[in-house]
């Protein structure tokens, strides 16, 4: 895999570090603020997916399944 939650984890601070720059104004300041949003959507969706990851091989340990999707199993 070429991203992980870490390197999630720093995107997010390095765009709240673009967003917090005072020299950053008008137009500009506009398209981070859209950046924003849109990489902030994106990491709740990546953060969903990993704890519908994580609930399936609870379901799995308990029994209640028994084959998960390949793209939903967590490997240990």
């Amino acid at each position: 895999m070429k991203n992980n939650l870490e390197d999630l984890h720093n995107h997010l601070f390095m765009q709240l570090e673009r967003l917090s720059d005072e020299s950053i104004k008008g137009d500009e300041l506009k398209e981070e603020i859209n950046r924003a949003k849109a990489m902030s959507a994106i990491a709740s969706q990546i953060v969903s997916n990993g704890q519908l990851a994580i609930n399936v091989k609870r379901m799995a340990r308990a029994g209640y399944i028994r084959d998960a999707p390949k793209y939903l199993e967590v490997k240990e």
